[in-house]
């Protein structure tokens, strides 16, 4: 025997009371990972808000629509590219604010979880974005055609979904349940009132998409800035005409849309705010002052429009914190939130037929 296999001692036999000590150890493990799971799952608080319960209270809303959207599942797909001008650069080291063209994916939509639903032209429009950034990054947002957003965390959102759901037989809220939730959630009473006087254009094609939420910049020098954005259309703004008579034609705004698009390209200019110390991030419900500086930094042209069947966007989850090198989410709660929401609608429809 050599002396190095002389140098190996000999294996110990576990002694009954080891083995019990080591399964009892795996046993440990195994149970907080199982745990975690149950934890994360909402297993061991069912009547705690998670992302699997807030797309629940979507489809108890709105009902079973396989394959869909939870939210924004009447929709139209588009295509087109965005040339930034270079004005960004300062703002963001993000490749997106290059002087340079890059390709985009996308979709407009309404607001709710019901793809038959008619068109109507108040309800809160969705330009949904990815674009395809050099060395494989994406920058994926999410917009609407409001000026703020009507609450500031998901538990008042999930609330305001029941508080605002229409009643059989009237097709309206209960003006009873949405006193109610206004009286509880003062925050959302105000953003409301802004929503409600904020001017409402004749379609898709002349409305004014905005982030709602705010994000965080970082320049080449480290500098950071607290941001909202907005896509502002280059066509003519037509305002909605509130005296004329309801259409006929139960998807008349998507059937112009696609027209519109089908006679030459649209486009939005990108006009990103800049927030100055005190103005709020974390809450999505207050606007900022008119006054701060607005940075035009691209154009967006949408050329081409197809349906869910045949576009890619149809698969395209836009998660919000989906981000570029430059880019970040701020301390707004709402976005995580959805992001979470958006993962978890997402994996539900495709596993769907």
């Amino acid at each position: 025997m050599s002396t190095t296999e002389s140098s190996v001692p000999p294996p110990v036999a576990l002694t009954q009371a080891g083995l019990i000590t080591r399964f009892a150890a795996i046993g440990a493990v195994l149970a907080a990972i199982a745990g975690l799971f149950a934890y994360a799952g909402g297993w061991l608080t069912p009547r705690a808000l998670t992302p699997a319960s807030l797309i629940n209270t979507f489809e108890t809303l709105n009902g079973q629509h396989p394959g869909f959207r939870r939210n924004h599942a009447k929709g139209v797909c588009i295509a087109g590219f965005f040339e930034g001008n270079g004005q960004g650069g300062a703002l963001s080291k993000a490749s997106v604010f290059r002087a340079g063209k890059v390709p985009v994916i996308g979709r407009f939509a309404f607001a709710g979880g019901q793809p038959y639903a008619a068109d109507a032209a108040k309800t809160v429009r969705s330009m949904a974005l990815l674009f395809q950034l050099p060395g494989g990054e994406e920058w994926r947002t999410g917009m609407n055609n409001i000026p703020v957003f009507p609450v500031n965390n998901v538990q008042a959102f999930a609330e305001l979904l029941v508080a605002t759901a229409p009643v059989a037989g009237t097709g309206k809220p209960d003006p009873a349940k949405v006193k109610a939730f206004q009286a509880a959630h003062p925050e959302s009473a105000k953003a409301m009132s802004i929503i409600g006087g904020n001017p409402v254009s004749s379609g898709f094609a002349d409305t004014t998409y905005n982030s709602l939420n705010a994000f965080v910049f970082t320049n080449a020098k480290g500098e950071v800035t607290p941001v909202r954005w907005s896509m502002v259309p280059v066509q003519t703004v037509v305002p909605l005409d509130t005296t004329a008579p309801a259409k006929a034609e139960k998807n008349y705004l998507m059937d112009e849309l696609i027209a519109r698009v089908r006679q030459g390209p649209l486009q939005w200019r990108l006009i990103v705010t800049i927030g100055r110390p005190g103005d709020p991030t974390a809450d999505a419900t207050l606007p900022w002052s008119p006054d701060r500086t607005r940075v035009e930094v691209g154009t967006l042209t949408i050329d081409r429009i197809e349906s869910e069947d045949t576009s890619p966007a149809r698969d395209i989850n836009f998660d919000p914190l989906v981000l570029p090198y430059g880019m970040a989410g701020s301390d707004d709660p709402l976005l995580s939130a959805r992001s979470a929401a958006y993962a978890k609608s997402f994996t539900r429809r495709e596993s769907e037929h």
